[in-house]
């Protein structure tokens, strides 16, 4: 038996739910190692199809989706022809509840989202897709080790053509901050920690505002080419923005938010959109 590695193959961009925290974005990397025989070539895959055959099974597994822990009691899970509905209870109040065509939503049959739960699954899934003489998977999910503030935030990009429509998907972004060329460690923890597990949201996407529990929510919604998606989260949780959520409209309004906030100076800001990509943007007063 022989075994063939690829470091890093891909990531998982995706939100999930979460008793304690709510709706929380989250990006894990993802290594693979395959064991198996020798096939006529030699290999016991071709790199080439390791790169876009797996790298394609992961990510229509999980990538850019809502997982939710359906074992867990605090969460249902409501299956309609070609839609799902998900229904969190929040420890700390309130409910997250979201609606959406049923490959945006995934639920799976864990009490909570981590990579040790979450890993047996996808190697199933991966797995039952590969040649016969391929007879293993082991697969290591791991959030990236950052140096410094980062936040994890949701969002859905309604006039994206691709999964990033979707109303309830997410990353874990880290943020750098410099004002005048200086890095301001400060500002960026100040900016992680106000954005930690938020909900950015267009004001557009707005439809309703209601108290349930005691707590006001704001239901938001739109129609997309994959379908109808609404998400209702505690206000808490909601940071509202007049532009789409892209990285570049989030990098520009930190900057700017940033920016006023130090006349006759230049602030720039570093901000991913989950694993070795993002936006930068550079601000003057």
């Amino acid at each position: 038996m022989s075994v063939l590695f690829v470091e890093q193959l891909t990531t998982i961009d995706f939100s999930y739910l979460c008793p304690e925290r709510g709706l929380v974005g989250e990006t894990w990397l993802v290594d693979v190692a395959l064991t198996g025989e020798l096939n006529d070539e030699g290999m016991v895959f071709d790199f080439g199809h390791v790169k876009k055959e797996i790298k394609s099974m992961i990510d229509s597994y999980a990538d850019h989706a809502l997982l939710v822990p359906a074992r867990h009691e605090q969460i249902s899970v409501v299956e309609h022809e070609g839609e799902r509905e998900a229904h969190l209870n929040l420890i700390k109040g309130g409910q997250v509840f979201c609606k959406a065509p049923s490959q945006a939503i995934l639920p799976l049959p864990v009490t909570e989202i981590t990579p040790e739960l979450i890993r047996p699954l996808l190697e199933q899934h991966v797995l039952a897709g590969l040649p016969d003489n391929v007879r293993g998977i082991e697969m290591q999910l791991y959030p990236e080790s950052i140096e410094g503030p980062y936040f994890h935030y949701s969002h859905g990009l309604k006039k994206h053509k691709g999964d990033c429509q979707r109303i309830a998907h997410g990353h874990r972004s880290q943020i750098k901050i410099f004002v005048d060329d200086q890095r301001r460690s400060d500002l960026e923890q100040q900016i992680a920690s106000d954005w930690s597990d938020i909900y950015l949201a267009t004001r557009e996407d707005l439809k309703d505002s209601k108290n349930i529990q005691g707590l006001t929510h704001l239901t938001f919604s739109y129609t997309a080419i994959q379908g109808r998606f609404e998400l209702q989260v505690p206000e808490r949780i909601c940071y509202l923005v007049d532009t789409d959520t892209t990285i570049e409209l989030i990098a520009a309004h930190l900057s700017e938010i940033v920016g006023l906030k130090s006349p006759g100076s230049q602030t720039k800001i570093i901000v991913n959109e989950g694993y070795c990509k993002g936006a930068i943007s550079v601000f003057a007063a």
